[in-house]
């Protein structure tokens, strides 16, 4: 298992270089001057120039990116053009609250999705089945944004349920959470509908059921843990898309995460915070899948990493 785990870190290292290169440049070839609007619309061409020299805007594209990386292997990522703080304190506040959200959103996704994708399975072609094909279709066609604002304005401005944004208690926490998490929710059921139907096909749930084995035994112990599997790899694959696609739920709540983070350092040209915010959920998403995999030997004893 370490073996496999160094493998898979050592292949991520070029995936991770061509985050960092596609980045670096498409930040840079924006239109716009991030030392002009550092410096105010009407800062004169010293102090603008002035600006570039300290940030280093003003040499070669190559010669920024070679200097970037040098910093990058120190574990420095610069700072901020806009607030001149570290990026690594700006990440290092920002990133948790976004683990959070992507957590609870992740949880509620597996406590609905798979029990009802399991009574899908299970009440195949009857009422029950589409019912939850249906909410999972919507689930999957709703856009974040729209059915956050649906929610603020019923649950918290209708009914006082919760708080419109911000994030303290956790009530401020339930609101985005399941916002955020409804898509995976969708994708979580539908892909343990059909993972269950798979197994409860087999030979050896027929044979169990033959025997005479009680029919909740046989969907719990025989046929779930079986179809885990690809649950768990959609599972831990929309972990990561959550982090990464918390923007718009963050920004709807106002919830401070490391999505409204770039968003503001996008239309600030904060190119150090960008960079370090792009690097910082890209490596996590390969950390996860990493760890996704690991799961498998846990959930399926057939499955080994030699």
């Amino acid at each position: 298992m370490f073996q496999y785990a160094v493998r898979r870190v050592l292949i991520s290292i070029p995936s991770i270089f061509g985050v960092i290169l596609i980045v670096f440049l498409m930040v840079r070839l924006a239109p716009g001057d991030p030392a002009l609007l550092l410096a105010g619309e009407f800062a004169t061409e010293a102090t603008i120039e002035r600006i570039r020299e300290r940030f280093g805007l003003d040499r070669p594209t190559h010669e920024q990116f070679g200097i970037f990386i040098a910093n990058l292997a120190q574990g420095d990522l610069g700072r901020s053009t806009r607030t001149n703080r570290l990026v690594t304190a700006d990440l290092r506040q920002f990133f948790p609250n976004t683990i959070e959200l992507a957590a609870a959103a992740i949880v509620i996704a597996f406590l609905v999705g798979i029990p009802a994708g399991i009574v899908a399975a299970i009440k195949q072609n009857t009422w029950a089945d589409l019912v939850v094909m249906f909410g999972a279709l919507i689930g999957v066609s709703m856009p974040v944004f729209w059915f956050g604002l649906l929610a603020i304005l019923y649950f918290s401005v209708q009914l006082g349920w919760f708080p419109v944004a911000g994030r303290g208690t956790w009530q401020h926490l339930v609101l985005p959470a399941f916002s955020l998490g409804i898509g995976s929710m969708a994708i979580i059921a539908r892909m343990t509908r059909s993972s269950m139907l798979e197994v409860l096909s087999q030979d050896y749930i027929r044979t169990a059921r033959a025997k005479g084995v009680m029919s909740n035994s046989v969907v719990l112990k025989h046929a779930f843990r079986n179809a885990m599997v690809p649950v768990i790899t959609v599972g831990g694959l929309q972990f990561g898309t959550l982090m990464a696609g918390a923007v718009l739920t963050e920004s709807v709540f106002t919830w401070p995460g490391i999505g409204r983070l770039l968003v503001d350092s996008i239309l600030a040209r904060d190119y150090p915070v960008v960079q370090g915010a792009v690097l910082l959920i890209a490596t996590s998403f390969i950390v996860i899948n990493i760890l996704v995999d690991a799961l498998y030997a846990v959930i399926d004893p057939r499955i080994r990493y030699d």
